[in-house]
């Protein structure tokens, strides 16, 4: 009998595990060029056992699609200049 609930326990966490994993990692792919005026909203989230790299998740505005969320690569050069450029925006208070 302990088998069987010790079996079913672990059983219960690997589907949560398993869930968890779609819920943590949303940046499977990595999203385009982007120009920072349109830039509404920039979050940086960290790395998740399921996820290989931190999250950089932005939010952008355009008057063709309007808002808009992407995933960008941390180790590209053009979201490096985006991180420094929306630090400095951010403490100018705009």
């Amino acid at each position: 009998m302990r088998l069987l609930t010790a079996a079913l326990l672990l059983l219960l966490i690997a589907m949560c595990l398993a869930s968890a994993e779609g819920v943590k990692c949303k940046c499977s792919r990595k999203g385009p060029k982007i120009r920072f005026s349109n830039v509404r909203k920039l979050e940086i989230k960290p790395r998740y056992p399921f996820c290989v790299e931190e999250m950089i998740i932005v939010t952008l505005w355009t008057r063709v699609r309007g808002e808009q969320q992407h995933c960008l690569n941390p180790k590209r050069q053009n979201t490096i200049r985006l991180l420094k450029w929306y630090r400095v925006w951010k403490e100018k208070g705009r």
